[in-house]
């Protein structure tokens, strides 16, 4: 059976598209996975999965309507027997492809409506009428497609009203992605860690300010800043000389840095595309075995505290955030059971060999 994935705006090599989906999908013996992209890299052929470029375009309306327009020749071209669609862009290509009698799958990793009204520097009213607009699109569109995968039971929920061929593949760690040299709790260093993309809205001026009540407390930073006028006002603060900055790292370093950190931070703000969001950083701490700090929200308090491998804070408040860091750093055992707590309850049912099952069911169902 011939498989094909379709981005017109991720990465080749991104963890849910490439690393879980297609290379899961690729281990099955009489399935023929192909990738296409759009990011001016080339065609190359990795973990037996085809990879097809057809050129990055600059600015968001040409990737909207001419990329697009050749990732559906390409797909076209490709004849494949299951499309697995990426983007909400690309929901009329999937249209075609059904009008071709192709099966089509829709991979909804996050819900566009409420992530367009989480910019509020954006116009409210124009942005309810966009919202409100795509909404109705989504569910006229969606409803015809064979299948929809959602990244969360919160997004699924929202899709099955419409269509019962909905099913969350979540994004959870690898197994084997995240292996690391032991280090006991007391050769630990006094530090906390930040994995990830940095940004105002995932919390990075409270994390920093939060090392004032902290006396001998580092931050490890592992990721780019995304925004230079929030990179040069957190770099302001008293509290920078307490942080270790690594920039964009691979996956060895970061397993490093995992490993010799305490804590692991991830308060991102209340907003809605983050409340209903499972972070990926999240789960990879737990798997090292780190207590995590993280923000209340419901969903994740149910999570974390709810396995006993951490503690929720306000994410908005400096000082709730380095009383949570003081008392796991004060308390060794109790923090390197909150570690073991996480660490088996990602080995339980927190890892993506469970969602790959989801998966495979999914094209099994569609193989008929």
């Amino acid at each position: 059976m011939k498989i094909t994935h379709l981005t017109s705006a991720h990465p080749r090599y991104d963890t849910r598209i490439f690393l879980k989906e297609c290379t899961s999908l690729a281990k099955i013996d009489n399935y023929e996975v192909s990738l296409i992209v759009a990011d001016n890299k080339g065609d190359e052929v990795k973990h037996n999965i085809h990879i097809y470029d057809v050129g990055k375009l600059h600015g968001r309306i040409n990737r909207m309507f001419k990329t697009t327009k050749n990732v559906l020749q390409k797909a076209i071209e490709l004849d494949s027997d299951i499309y697995h669609l990426h983007d909400p862009e690309l929901m009329p290509v999937g249209i075609k492809l059904k009008k071709m009698g192709k099966k089509v799958i829709f991979d909804a990793h996050e819900d566009v409506p409420k992530q367009l009204m989480s910019k509020p520097y954006l116009n409210q009213f124009l942005l309810k009428i966009l919202a409100k607009s795509f909404a109705i699109y989504e569910k006229h569109t969606t409803q015809k497609f064979d299948y929809i995968v959602s990244a969360t039971p919160i997004i699924r929920d929202k899709f099955a009203a419409y269509n019962p061929k909905s099913v969350d593949i979540k994004n959870y760690p690898m197994l084997d992605e995240l292996a690391t040299v032991e280090i006991p709790w007391q050769d630990k260093k006094d530090a906390v860690c930040y994995v990830g993309g940095i940004t105002e809205s995932r919390g990075i001026k409270e994390i920093v300010k939060s090392l004032q009540y902290l006396d001998t407390v580092k931050l490890n930073l592992a990721g780019n800043f995304i925004e230079k006028k929030v990179e040069a006002e957190v770099k302001s603060y008293d509290t920078w000389n307490k942080v270790t900055e690594y920039g964009f790292v691979d996956r060895e370093k970061i397993s490093e840095i995992l490993t010799e950190s305490k804590v692991g931070l991830v308060t991102l703000h209340p907003l809605i595309s983050y409340q209903e969001a499972l972070p990926i950083k999240m789960f990879e701490y737990m798997a090292t075995g780190l207590p995590v700090v993280a923000s209340n929200f419901p969903m994740w308090k149910e999570i974390v505290e709810g396995n006993k491998c951490g503690i929720c804070v306000d994410p908005l408040d400096p000082k709730e955030i380095a009383e949570a860091i003081n008392y796991i750093i004060s308390n060794p055992k109790e923090a390197e059971q909150m570690g073991e707590n996480g660490r088996k309850s990602v080995l339980e049912k927190y890892n993506w060999g469970i969602e790959e099952k989801k998966l495979f069911k999914v094209y099994e169902e569609l193989e008929k």
